[in-house]
């Protein structure tokens, strides 16, 4: 009898489709190629059309949704993983929260291992042999074991642009639960040194505080453009001492708040109202309140700086003093 490619001989005799020969139940979506094997299942079961292989030693089932993500490509890399072997630099930061730089960017993977371990070599991900060092690793989304946040800082730097250095800084030191400290930051390039010496730039402008790193960019560019540096989340009180507000940047002298927003309840009509009652709140205390805009932050930011300097100067600044 003629079989066809999809088909094979099973138990009694019976032709059966290829994908009736099912992987052991418990196996999961992903899973390495070495431990499908230690559980029984055969090479030429791995090499069936209805599994992925995203990289080499790996599989992935039918089930399991192409990655769309670069988290959803570290959770298919996850299973090649050796003991010793950790996602590192900005794989490592996008996992734990971090925002990645802002420009056309495609981030890659990396994995690092101490010496004398080895690091891996396949394709589809960055290796990385780094210096002989106690590890300090920690856990990240879905149990992903990654390099600790004031070290895979330091090791952007050879990787990132300033602004993205710093965007990511101000991350990992603000926040209700802090990943890093500026010390500590300080303390690593130290240590370890500072390669393009484009880290202890970084770290002048690094502020506790900001939410997002369209913040910290507004911040950058005001400062940049020859205004004062303003406070940074600065909590607004009434005469009676009661809270009002807290604003993203503040000139406290001027009775100035600029914030950005990114309108992300644009379309939430009750947020919106919040945020409408909000604005009134701070000028009822006599603030004048600057809204940037996305727009106005595009290119060098020319008219966010202008939309703060007019106030500033309205409130009695003046350029220069």
């Amino acid at each position: 009898m003629q079989i066809g490619e999809g088909a094979t001989l099973g138990h009694h005799g019976w032709w059966m489709p290829r994908h009736a020969n099912p992987l052991p139940a418990d196996l999961p979506g992903r899973f390495s190629v070495r431990e499908a094997r230690a559980r029984g299942v055969s090479a030429g079961r791995l090499d069936r059309g209805d599994l992925r292989a995203p990289y080499h030693g790996v599989r992935a089932t039918a089930k399991t949704p192409a990655p769309a993500t670069l988290t959803d490509r570290c959770r298919e890399y996850a299973p090649r993983l050796k003991d010793w072997q950790f996602f590192s630099h900005e794989t490592a930061l996008q996992l734990l929260g971090a925002p990645m730089p802002g420009w056309p960017y495609l981030p890659k993977i990396h994995v690092a291992a101490h010496r004398p371990a080895r690091e891996p070599r396949t394709q589809g991900a960055v290796g990385h042999r780094l210096q002989l060092r106690e590890p300090a690793t920690r856990f990240a989304l879905d149990d992903l074991r990654v390099e600790h946040p004031v070290r895979a800082w330091r090791q952007c730097g050879t990787l990132w642009r300033l602004d993205d250095l710093i965007a990511a800084g101000d991350f990992l030191v603000s926040g209700e639960s802090p990943l890093a400290s500026v010390d500590e930051l300080r303390t690593e390039i130290e240590v370890m040194g500072d390669i393009r010496n484009i880290l202890r730039r970084a770290l002048t402008d690094i502020r506790v505080g900001p939410r997002s790193p369209r913040e910290t960019r507004l911040r950058l560019v005001l400062v940049r453009a020859g205004l004062p540096e303003p406070e940074v989340t600065w909590v607004l009180r009434d005469g009676s001492g009661g809270f009002v507000a807290e604003l993203d940047l503040a000139y406290p002298r001027w009775r100035i708040a600029a914030e950005y927003d990114g309108r992300v309840h644009a379309e939430d009509a009750t947020q919106f109202a919040k945020d409408a009652d909000r604005w009134d709140r701070i000028r009822a205390e006599g603030w004048d309140h600057v809204r940037i805009l996305s727009h106005h932050l595009a290119g060098t930011g020319v008219v966010a700086v202008r939309k703060v300097r007019n106030a500033l100067i309205r409130a009695g600044w003046q350029p220069g003093l």
